[in-house]
């Protein structure tokens, strides 16, 4: 059974190859680390790319803290009883400068406490600023290649839990075209070994380099005007939203402590909000728009 030290490790492996490839398909940027310690316990390692050839700004963050629970975080994760936790993860938000490529994001997490409850929990999501449904089908289909190893209705599963989690109730639109999302998986509610578990947040967490770096490589070289670079500071707005107001990692983290400038590495460097915007009849920007929706089978 995969302990603390080994999950901590694979997370730790897991961003030294993600940045190796992403910094290798942009081509000039390169990953700034900055170690820091949490005030209960432990710490981690943000790193962050800026002003690259693809990438204007992206993080790719790994964290391992502990310490006892406060009354925040035990408000947050409904636990009424004193209990020590364990918690570790990776997170990756990339910002890509052409607005024809898309944004990503994926999170994989292991937490523990020393009653010996545990549970992983992640999600993988991607948000063009313009739709390209070949892309779109394409990255779920990796998604579900991942998924179909592991169980047989994990994808339709966690891709309707992405649908429903990656959603901004107060636009009613989804934030990009969806992927995976997934939480409190254990023996207990999985019926499966933690080592299984674990082989499938691996499997997850391995696909992400090549999945973006091969996006990062179909889009770079699209031609693109001040029109759709003002649309892609619009779609980073609602990305901004969702992420202030609607992201439960991110509220978790701000409420229980966390390290602000980690969290909120997430942002785009530019973002732009215009009253009461409206997309143009039978335009590439309507088009992306009207797929902001819950329930698209992207498969086909």
């Amino acid at each position: 059974m995969p302990n603390k030290e080994e999950i901590v490790n694979f997370f730790k492996r897991l961003q030294d190859i993600i940045c190796v490839e992403l910094e290798i398909a942009d081509g000039k940027g390169k990953f700034q680390e900055d170690v820091w310690t949490h005030k209960t316990g432990g710490g981690g390692r943000t790193r962050l790319i800026q002003n690259g050839n693809i990438l204007e700004k992206g993080g790719v963050n790994f964290s391992a803290v502990e310490g006892s629970l406060g009354e925040d975080m035990k408000k947050a994760l409904k636990i009424n009883e004193d209990a020590d936790f364990f918690a570790t993860g990776i997170s990756i938000v990339q910002h890509p400068e052409n607005p024809m490529v898309p944004i990503i994001h994926m999170n994989v997490r292991y937490f523990e406490l020393s009653n010996g409850t545990y549970w992983f929990g992640g999600g993988i999501d991607l948000t063009p600023h313009y739709l390209n449904e070949n892309q779109a089908s394409w990255f779920h289909k990796q998604l579900k290649a991942v998924c179909d190893k592991h169980g047989v209705n994990y994808y339709s599963e966690y891709k309707k839990k992405a649908d429903d989690y990656f959603y901004l109730p107060h636009r009613e639109e989804t934030r990009g075209v969806g992927g995976i999302f997934f939480d409190h998986l254990n023996e207990k509610s999985l019926g499966i070994s933690k080592a299984d578990i674990f082989d499938f947040i691996k499997d997850l967490g391995n696909e992400f380099a090549p999945i973006y770096t091969h996006l990062m490589t179909l889009n770079a070289d699209i031609p693109f005007t001040e029109r759709n670079k003002s649309w892609q500071y619009l779609r980073r707005g609602r990305y901004v939203e969702f992420n202030l107001v609607w992201d439960r990692g991110t509220k978790f983290g701000l409420v229980t402590g966390g390290r602000t400038e980690s969290i909120l590495m997430s942002l785009p460097p530019q973002a732009q909000w215009e009253y009461c915007h409206e997309v143009e009849p039978n335009s590439e920007e309507e088009k992306t728009q009207n797929a902001l929706k819950k329930g698209i089978d992207w498969i086909i």
